[in-house]
């Protein structure tokens, strides 16, 4: 709660690299290219894990993993129905938001996030090619 004095209102310290942390767990939620099909798909309504898998061309069990990450980041969630659980968004409008931010800032940057030599396609594919 902000302290009020004449002509001076004292706010409440904000860590700034507590913060600055927290917003790299919510992009690293979003840094793999399956998690980002899995959370656009589910932009269009709910879906049940066989839909996601049908749909996206990917194993039951890689859809899964993704679900439980973005499920413990917060950023869907699941109701059951009969045998199976419907999985949606937790916040559709905010994520659609910051999707569509993304899309607007990779048009402005070109090439230069797919170039980049740390984070770039070229590095992606130099780390999987190192994994057994």
């Amino acid at each position: 709660m902000a302290m009020k004095s004449p002509g001076l209102t004292l706010e409440p310290a904000v860590d700034e690299t507590a913060a600055l942390s927290v917003a790299a767990c919510l992009f690293h939620g979003f840094s793999d290219a399956s998690r980002l099909a899995i959370v656009r798909h589910l932009a269009l309504g709910e879906h049940r894990v066989v839909d996601l898998t049908e749909h996206l061309g990917l194993a039951q069990s890689t859809v899964s993993k993704h679900l439980a990450c973005l499920r413990d980041c917060g950023l869907v969630e699941s109701r059951p129905l009969g045998r199976a659980s419907l999985f949606r968004l937790t916040h559709p409008e905010a994520t659609l938001d910051l999707l569509s931010s993304a899309e607007r800032l990779l048009g402005l940057t070109g090439d230069a996030v797919a170039l980049c030599p740390v984070y770039g396609q070229a590095a992606t594919q130099r780390t999987s090619e190192d994994q057994p």
